[in-house]
């Protein structure tokens, strides 16, 4: 048996005028786009912070802390990438599954967009990466479209370790 490890991200960014809206990499029409630091791409925020989780190495903020300048306005896809570097030699995602909570946009007509785009990063099989777009019927910030939220979950297996029974 291979030891596998679960981790849990989420993320959550208010809309701003004047930015792209940037999801899992894919830039998604929208009159506004996500604040934050970088590009506040919260899906991929949420998916370091389970890559993370899951590997015991703390979370995105204390590897890519908001006062740092050169992430100002960073791709988040670049940001995964170091994630990556950092994991490689220890652990490989196996799989993920996402759930973007947005009122608005409608999400439906990317989410494919978003499974290729992160099986490229990930570099794994896109069907063994789920995303799902939620609405929150319009209840609380996410209903009130004044920004969106995202949960991730990962799992990892760690290389080289087998389980003997």
């Amino acid at each position: 048996m291979v030891e596998v490890r679960v981790g849990l991200g989420y993320d959550v960014h208010k809309f701003e005028k004047g930015r792209k809206l940037i999801l899992g990499g894919v830039e998604i029409p929208h009159d506004k786009g996500l604040a934050g630091h970088s590009d506040a791409d919260v899906l991929i925020h949420a998916l370091i912070d389970a890559i993370l989780g899951a590997a015991g190495l703390g979370d995105i903020g204390e590897h890519f802390p908001d006062t740092e300048i050169a992430y100002k306005d960073i791709d988040s896809s670049l940001l995964l990438k170091k994630v990556l570097a950092i994991i490689e030699n220890k652990f490989r995602v196996n799989n993920v599954d996402c759930i973007i909570v947005a009122q608005r946009p409608k999400l439906f007509p990317y989410k494919e967009q978003i499974r290729i785009k992160l099986s490229e990063l990930l570099k794994i099989e896109k069907e063994r990466i789920n995303v799902k777009a939620k609405t929150e019927e319009g209840l609380g910030f996410t209903g009130r479209q004044e920004g969106i939220k995202a949960y991730v979950i990962v799992s990892l297996e760690e290389l080289g370790v087998d389980i003997k029974k």
